[in-house]
């Protein structure tokens, strides 16, 4: 990928995240046959892993109702499927704290496979007069590393070539995201249209020996692959964000080199229209900021406190230690992610991250993050009927190189040196106060408040270390010239 440089005449400067000390205290994680396991908090502050034979039940009044369950479960529709039908394996994993305001138990409420239709742009326009027009960036840091915002960084161009996967990928190619993965690809031989997605693997596979990361980082790599060779005209069938998790899947599912692992992923689709579809199966989510407000949100999607639904590959002798001795196992497939469609504007922001950015920063913290940023560089402007977007973005989110090189195959590897755009500066933004607020023992953030409202013995307190990994894109739309009439 050549060098970039971003072409803005306001200064710019890097947050100071380099001193971060690295991570002293591990996550609550469980063996990942284990149904629901309680995260034990030592006198030190530490976290240890429940015995073995330690397991619970959850509150009766919090436990998912059967009857409710089944009646929106026949209810949903379920088109796709899958050949390698192989059951997934149980992940303690953290909650979000938007959740505990909803009504409905978890598994009920997030098993109805919503779909929802934002109000339509009201940018000027015509849909015929207009393109839209994607500015990608990602940010990622893995957890026990010092975050350096001139590094982990990844910046989009459309016209860089996808690398086809290869089994058994040396893992020093992959970006420095721990078991998190993210992936950005045009669709199709369309580089108006964008493909993008975050995966974050099962971390209780490393128990049994199995590397999380492999099944991560495969999957994105195969589901970039599939929407890169897509084909695109009229006469080819639209690709939905739902089919291609369910590719991505199905190439891991068939590939040798994985031999177990699991993930929850999500995955935008986002048209030259100005239309986004989103699948999410799992607790990693997206959030769409217009105009410094919250316009949609996903919502973490969990069998119960602490367990996400997820993809897995399950080895068979692992199958017949559970039917022989017993043991709880998912049967998570992309159909049962859940998907949205969004009508997008000029100026807005949307943000694609694993559950490391969730658990750390509220969505209140986010808007405060994007706003502040988008405020200092111009592109958002405070008046008195509300904010108003820049008219021309292309100033803060172009680079000066825009010739394309077919060639260059360094599509998903970070930077050699640093280059800021306003979408990138925005995804070092979110992922280093997502850092800061992992290691501050005293600021109790979305993880810590659930569990405390699950577990009110608990003595947890401050953030939760974890992988972060953020995919940032800022909405432009250009007004294409009118044709001539003769």
């Amino acid at each position: 990928m050549p060098l970039l440089a971003v072409n803005c005449s306001v200064p710019v400067a890097y947050p100071d995240y380099t001193h971060c000390p690295p991570a002293s205290r591990p996550p609550p994680v469980a063996p990942p046959h284990h149904r629901y396991k309680k995260p034990v908090r030592r006198s030190s502050g530490s976290v240890r892993r429940a015995p073995p034979n330690q397991f619970y039940s959850p509150p009766a009044a919090r436990r998912p109702q059967p009857a409710a369950c089944r009646a929106m479960a026949a209810s949903a529709s379920r088109t796709l499927s899958l050949p390698c039908r192989r059951p997934g394996l149980l992940r303690p994993r953290p909650q979000l704290a938007r959740l505990a305001a909803s009504p409905l138990p978890p598994s009920c409420r997030l098993r109805t496979f919503s779909t929802t239709i934002s109000s339509l742009s009201q940018s000027g326009g015509s849909p015929s007069n207009s393109k839209f027009v994607y500015n990608v960036a990602a940010s990622y840091i893995a957890k026990g590393y010092s975050y350096d915002p001139s590094t982990h960084v990844f910046h989009f161009n459309p016209y860089n070539r996808v690398q086809p996967p290869k089994p058994g990928r040396e893992k020093s190619a992959r970006p420095e995201s721990g078991q998190d993965a993210f992936f950005v690809s045009r669709l199709g031989t369309n580089p108006g249209e964008v493909a993008l997605g975050v995966a974050d693997g099962v971390g209780g596979w490393m128990d049994s020996g199995v590397d999380p990361a492999d099944f991560s980082h495969a999957f994105c790599d195969y589901m970039a692959a599939a929407a890169h060779e897509h084909k695109t005209g009229a006469a080819a069938k639209p690709l939905t964000a739902r089919q291609l998790m369910q590719k991505g899947y199905e190439a891991v599912c068939h590939d040798p080199a994985i031999k177990a692992g699991g993930s929850t992923a999500i995955v935008g689709l986002l048209r030259e229209d100005g239309t986004a579809e989103v699948a999410n199966l799992g607790d990693s989510g997206f959030i769409l900021l217009r105009s410094n407000g919250v316009h949609a949100s996903s919502e973490p999607q969990t069998h119960a406190f602490n367990t996400p639904f997820q993809l897995s590959v399950v080895p068979p002798s692992m199958l017949l230690r559970a039917a022989a001795f017993g043991g709880a196992q998912l049967m998570d497939q992309p159909r049962d992610a859940e998907v949205t469609r969004h009508a997008l504007r000029h100026g807005d922001v949307l943000v694609f991250a694993s559950d490391g950015l969730w658990d750390n920063l509220f969505t209140q913290d986010i808007l405060r993050i994007v706003n502040r940023t988008m405020a200092k560089l111009g592109a958002w402007t405070s008046t008195d009927v509300g904010i108003q977007v820049a008219p021309d973005l292309s100033p803060y989110t172009q680079v000066e190189n825009k010739t394309p090189n077919p060639d260059d195959s360094s599509a998903q590897k970070p930077s050699a040196r640093p280059v800021v755009t306003l979408q990138s500066l925005l995804a070092m933004e979110i992922v280093g106060a997502a850092k800061s607020a992992s290691l501050n023992a005293k600021l109790d953030g979305p993880f810590s408040k659930e569990v405390k409202k699950y577990y009110p013995h608990e003595a947890w307190h401050g953030g939760k270390e974890d992988d972060i990994c953020a995919v940032v894109v800022l909405v432009s739309e250009e007004q294409a010239p009118a044709k001539a009439k003769l």
